[in-house]
């Protein structure tokens, strides 16, 4: 196993004036003059609305004409939390502008990701003039040209890397800057800007939904998108949405919501239900106006999601019994692994095994698979560069998505694997961990503390920032946590937490000395009012 680099971004920090971590924590964010600090900590809706976006005249007219002429239109969604939550903003916008609207969700497994030609001839026969899709679309050639030549019109919105070859729609409503609801909630502030300018408030409440789906979607916290989410929290601590209330409670997150309970508590119920049930279910969630309607929900999104995290724990498991070390992107195939997961599963092997992974749900004659990559290799260029074998593909260079005919999977695997040899260097697969600078025991204070908590919210693009601090004696180390897997250390007077690194305990003593890499945090459990470091990584000095 390659050993874990720590490049530590600023060596020599000026400690001379009382806010010096912040400016520290600037310099390595690109954060070089006094305005692009201030932008930085305080985002306004301003940069949001000065986000670039291709078509837009275009789109917001046809979309007006339909509105005004009651013509039929869906907003066709995609399932997962970015998708649903892009519905929700864009429907809602719609019908509160007297347009004649309805949602689209479609089964993931009956009908796959993106347009259909099925539900396009459907709703064609059912009257509709316009779809407007969110959160995908720029994949859909032959099905806008299916829709076309059956007389509707087709508005893709959506935040997805372009394709060589391009559908024609209508109009294409796109940039790669923001989530799919960050674009749906610019294309609904177009629309309502022209036909009802009080609608503002309206849709900066909806921001909350954006906030949501930009997290979920792990889209870099900078510029617009990092606007949308310090603000749509904002909005998420007092929300009036019986749904998001409800699935608050019903996750059993108390106090302050941030990224952490949206990524890894409210989002991931929201994408169980497009994952192995139906969608549609978070959109009713999202959307529902009743608290009980929305309480009831909550209990199924919370029910399904822990369904889905047993599907994932017994997948992950087969899954790491088929990796080959001799692979630089590891494909592996299953028929038992459901489609709904696979992306998960990908998510946790590029973890354990630090390389691009590629996981494959083998149909009878289609299979579907998810493939999630590591910083610097593009992995959907390297899918695409595999065209031949694939029916579509689609997503972003960290994480993308295909459809592929069975056949081909091995051929697929060789092709893959042959094209990313000379592109992943030892470098790229050499686990490193960033580091903001190093801290002194007697840096390591509330004030200090204060100063990180600036450059909240933090996620891609904008982590939390990570401190070391060398040569700490070690006076108490035990593990904790019902399976023991907790790592719970006293050093130097410093009270440290390392999750799930309670494997290592037996490495180290009382009277070791430790270098310990750590984010900064209030020790909420031992209720002092005290600091905790919460471990990344740590290396025994003895």
């Amino acid at each position: 196993m390659i050993d874990t680099v720590w490049k530590v971004k600023e060596k020599n920090p000026d400690k001379g004036s009382k806010d010096w971590l912040t400016h520290v924590l600037a310099k390595n964010r690109g954060l070089i003059t006094p305005q692009k600090l201030q932008e930085f900590l305080n985002p306004t809706l301003d940069q949001i609305l000065a986000v670039e976006l291709s078509q837009v005249e275009t789109s917001v007219k046809r979309a007006i004409n339909a509105i005004k002429g009651k013509e039929k239109i869906i907003v066709y969604s995609d399932y997962d939390a970015d998708g649903i939550c892009a519905a929700a903003i864009l429907w809602e916008t719609l019908y509160d502008l007297g347009a004649d609207a309805m949602p689209y969700v479609p089964h993931r497994i009956k009908e796959g990701y993106g347009l259909s030609k099925p539900a396009i001839s459907k709703l064609a026969k059912e009257g509709v003039k316009l779809i407007i899709t969110v959160d995908h679309g720029v994949t859909a050639t032959g099905q806008v040209e299916h829709a076309s030549s059956l007389g509707l019109d087709v508005i893709i919105t959506d935040h997805h890397v372009l394709p060589k070859l391009l559908p024609k729609p209508f109009a294409m409503f796109h940039t790669t800057s923001l989530c799919g609801a960050g674009v749906a909630w610019c294309f609904a502030w177009e629309i309502a800007k022209k036909l009802k300018p009080d609608y503002k408030e309206k849709l900066l409440e909806k921001l909350e939904l954006a906030a949501i789906a930009t997290i979920a979607d792990l889209v870099p916290l900078t510029g617009g998108s990092r606007a949308i989410v310090k603000i749509g929290l904002e909005k998420l601590a007092r929300t009036k949405r019986p749904g998001l209330k409800a699935l608050i409670r019903a996750s059993h997150v108390n106090g302050k919501v941030g990224t952490y309970e949206i990524g890894h508590i409210l989002a991931p119920r929201i994408n169980a239900m497009g994952r192995i049930e139906h969608g549609l279910d978070s959109l009713r969630l999202i959307c529902a106006k009743n608290q009980n309607q929305a309480d009831e929900l909550a209990q199924l999104l919370s029910k399904t999601n822990t369904r889905r995290q047993d599907l994932t724990t017994k997948a992950i498991t087969n899954a790491m019994s088929l990796v080959r070390d001799d692979h630089v992107v590891g494909v592996i195939a299953s028929e038992s692994w459901h489609e709904g997961i696979i992306g998960l599963v990908a998510s946790r092997l590029v973890e354990a095994y630090k390389k691009p992974m590629v996981v494959i749900s083998i149909g009878e004659n289609f299979s579907k698979g998810s493939a999630r990559s590591i910083p610097g290799f593009n992995i959907v260029e390297a899918i695409r560069a595999s065209s031949e074998f694939l029916m579509d593909a689609g997503g972003h260079p960290m994480a993308a998505g295909f459809t592929i005919e069975t056949r081909h999977i091995e051929a697929f695997s060789a092709k893959i694997n042959q094209h990313s040899k000379s592109l992943i260097t030892d470098e790229l697969l050499t686990p490193l961990i960033e580091i903001e600078c190093q801290l002194e025991t007697s840096d390591i204070n509330h004030h200090v503390l204060a100063q990180t908590e600036l450059f909240e919210p933090y996620g891609v693009a904008n982590p939390m920032p990570l401190f070391v601090t060398k040569n700490l004696l070690v006076e108490d180390v035990r593990t904790v946590g019902a399976a023991n897997d907790h790592l719970k250390l006293q050093a130097s007077g410093l009270s440290a937490i390392g999750f799930n690194m309670g494997r290592l305990s037996s490495d180290i003593r009382p009277g070791y000395l430790v270098d310990l890499v750590y984010t900064l945090a209030k020790d909420k459990y031992a209720g002092n009012g005290g600091l905790q470091l919460k471990l990344k990584d740590l290396r025994v000095k003895n």
